[in-house]
């Protein structure tokens, strides 16, 4: 096995390292009741999953305060995390996957437009913090997904060049992000939204780590 320079593996969290978005969707929806806003799946993966809080928050309540839209942010967090308290599990076949990169010494960094708590939060609950050269996070950056910034930072912090590194996403504003980062990206499907992240511009779209497709991006894209 030759890795080949440059090789370098992305992830994004919730949805891709883990199944968490009905939980972000309800959380949503029990904060926002007050304004009527009510989510289904189809408008939250329109209207909620992928982007940055402050994008969400200025676009749902474009009358309120920057102060009181933080507030609610931070009152969305909050509720995510206790109602996904011991329900994180990893994505099938994601152990593994993480296990042959480090066995081959490919670095590794998590991508995400989720606040740090909730990162740390949720890598901790995995017990897969320490696999990761960096958690990027999107609010300490000047800008968030679908900006490539995030991803440029991975990048960076793995020494990774897009043309040997593969992204994961689960979201279409990810995606985006990740794509104009230069990374060939595999979108992780829910709800069979393949299509979505296809024509939103993953070079494929899987159900889980498990699929042959994923092993064949890693051995063509990375040496892996």
């Amino acid at each position: 096995m030759i890795i080949n320079t440059g090789a370098a593996l992305l992830f994004d969290i919730d949805g891709t390292l883990a199944d968490t978005d009905e939980f972000h969707r309800e959380a949503y929806n029990e904060v926002m009741k007050p304004w009527g806003e009510v989510f289904d799946h189809e408008r939250y993966a329109r209207e909620i999953q992928g982007f940055t809080n402050a994008d969400i928050t200025a676009r749902l309540l474009p009358n309120e305060s920057i102060e009181r839209r933080l507030a609610l942010s931070e009152l969305k967090e909050a509720t995510f995390r206790r109602m996904v308290r011991g329900h994180v599990r990893p994505k099938p076949g994601l152990m593994a996957l993480l296990d042959r990169a480090d066995s081959a010494g490919v670095p590794m960094a998590a991508v995400t437009n989720a606040p740090r708590p909730n990162a740390e939060m949720m890598l901790d609950a995995l017990g897969i913090t320490q696999r990761f050269r960096r958690i990027v996070i999107s609010d300490e950056l000047a800008h968030g997904k679908p900006h490539p910034l995030p991803y440029l930072e991975g990048l960076r912090a793995t020494n990774g060049r897009a043309e040997h590194a593969l992204a994961f996403e689960d979201s279409r504003s990810g995606i985006r992000a990740a794509v104009a980062a230069g990374l060939a990206t595999i979108g992780l499907a829910a709800s069979g939204n393949h299509a979505q992240l296809v024509e939103s511009g993953a070079a494929v779209a899987v159900d889980d780590y498990h699929d042959a497709t994923v092993a064949k991006w890693l051995r063509d894209r990375l040496g892996l």
